[in-house]
């Protein structure tokens, strides 16, 4: 083993779901992350292979983004631009959730968000869980 290699140990470790306090302070983002998948710990955000993720599904091990935001109301630049953001970081939790051995869902709360996550990347496994905000 080389010196950049992790052992199993240290990879499981790294890789056990750490409950964390939810990260903003947005109460309707935070509601629909701790009742749509549902998250495995209500009120908190999970933290595995040391990425930050919405919620850890109850009864699988599968970890969530929630988006909540109105992106069906901002204008097509703007929808742009945060397609863009988003795909770094889905990208980020995606390959995290992977190397642990984790599913990984993003929800949304509408079709249209859907449909522009998946012009980006169709291999996407994205819901749409009509939270409001």
């Amino acid at each position: 083993m080389g010196p950049t290699d992790i052992s199993e140990r240290e990879r499981r470790r790294r890789c056990e779901p750490i409950p964390e306090p939810h990260a903003g302070e947005d109460d309707a983002h935070n509601r629909c992350a701790d009742q749509f998948p549902p998250n495995r710990y209500p009120g908190m955000d999970v933290l595995v292979g040391g990425v930050s993720f919405d919620a850890l599904q109850v009864g699988v091990r599968v970890l969530w983004e929630i988006k909540t935001h109105r992106f069906d109301a901002y204008p097509d630049f703007v929808q742009d631009n945060e397609i863009k953001k988003e795909m770094i970081q889905i990208e980020k939790q995606r390959e995290a959730a992977a190397a642990c051995g984790y599913g990984y869902v993003v929800g949304v709360s509408t079709q249209a968000h859907k449909d522009a996550l998946l012009r980006e990347d169709r291999t996407l496994n994205i819901v749409v869980t009509g939270c409001k905000r």
